[in-house]
């Protein structure tokens, strides 16, 4: 696409849960959401799998959707990930998106059965009929257990107009381009496995999606902006600090590690919800230790990552 609706640093709030009660912090969810737009993200993504969306209730599901959309104010676009085990859900989430403002969704083939290809299709044609919105499909094998490849996807953009975004985790970065020559460019492509970052917008991803943010934005921002000035060894030494803590917060689970490094930075977010458990107390202290490591080396003068906007 030339103008895709999304495009830079597309972050990852989690979900925060009361430490005591273990219900949806909403006041929680707007500060840190406040947070990331305040860095300088250049767009919000509530509900996908660092958001643990698919343990909430659905009175739970709209609150966020509500909350994270109230708070951001169209002051960046959003994403929404409205995936559900079933279309009826998935449609009824995607229309409660769209009614609060959602720039786009974002639907994960969210399955038990393995779905045949005719299924595919019309899972998605159904999803994306329910709105105007733009519709990202989001192939993530790692959670999802169904691989979409670069062959099935573009065959389904060219059967439903509003399919024009993907977001690829597979990890496998020979897929952002095959994406876009298969669709012959119609599909805007976005990087959805953290350490391929750099690799992924050489070749040719618009954007990011990460939960990095929630606790390293400056770094994060700045890969970006290296990129966007074409500035190749700045952007490959700032990866290079950052591997590790990305590697770290992938490697752990998102939603285990991102809530254990925004307790230490002093912003709790409480636990993750069961059957996931906290990070472990040997795990804590090596994300407090890459942290503070994050912290002692201030990006260099002249660098402002807030400030790189994303063309279109």
């Amino acid at each position: 696409m030339t103008n895709p609706p999304l495009r830079g640093i597309i972050s990852y709030p989690v979900t925060p849960f009361d430490r005591a009660t273990g219900e949806v912090d909403l006041a929680a969810l707007s500060r840190l959401t406040d947070d990331l737009v305040s860095a300088g993200s250049h767009a919000v993504a509530p509900l996908g799998s660092t958001g643990e969306s698919a343990y909430l209730r659905e009175a739970e599901w709209d609150a966020v959707c509500a909350t994270t959309l109230q708070t951001v104010a169209a002051r960046v676009p959003t994403l929404v990930g409205v995936s559900h085990w079933s279309t009826e859900g998935t449609i009824r989430r995607a229309r409660v998106a769209a009614r609060h403002g959602a720039t786009a969704i974002m639907v994960l083939p969210q399955v038990y059965w393995k779905l045949t290809p005719a299924e595919l299709e019309q899972h998605y044609a159904a999803v994306a009929a329910a709105t105007d919105l733009p519709l990202m499909l989001y192939n993530n094998p790692g959670t999802s257990g169904v691989d979409l490849r670069p062959e099935t996807v573009a065959a389904l953009a060219r059967k439903i107009p509003n399919l024009t975004m993907v977001k690829e985790s597979s990890g496998d970065v020979t897929r952002f381009r095959s994406l876009r020559e298969l669709s012959d460019g119609a599909l805007s492509v976005y990087n959805g496995n953290n350490p391929l970052a750099l690799e992924a917008f050489r070749s040719g991803a618009v954007g990011w999606c990460t939960a990095a943010p929630c606790l390293a934005p400056q770094r994060v921002l700045e890969l970006y902006a290296a990129v966007t000035r074409g500035e190749d060894a700045r952007a490959e030494a700032v990866l290079a600090e950052l591997l590790p803590f990305l590697r770290f917060i992938v490697g752990h689970g998102l939603p285990r590690a991102i809530k254990a490094g925004l307790r230490i930075q002093g912003r709790d977010a409480g636990h993750p919800r069961t059957p996931l458990l906290p990070l472990p107390d040997r795990e804590r202290e090596q994300l407090r230790q890459m942290l503070e490591r994050l912290a002692r080396n201030p990006l260099a003068d002249g660098t402002a990552a807030g400030t790189a906007q994303p063309t279109t």
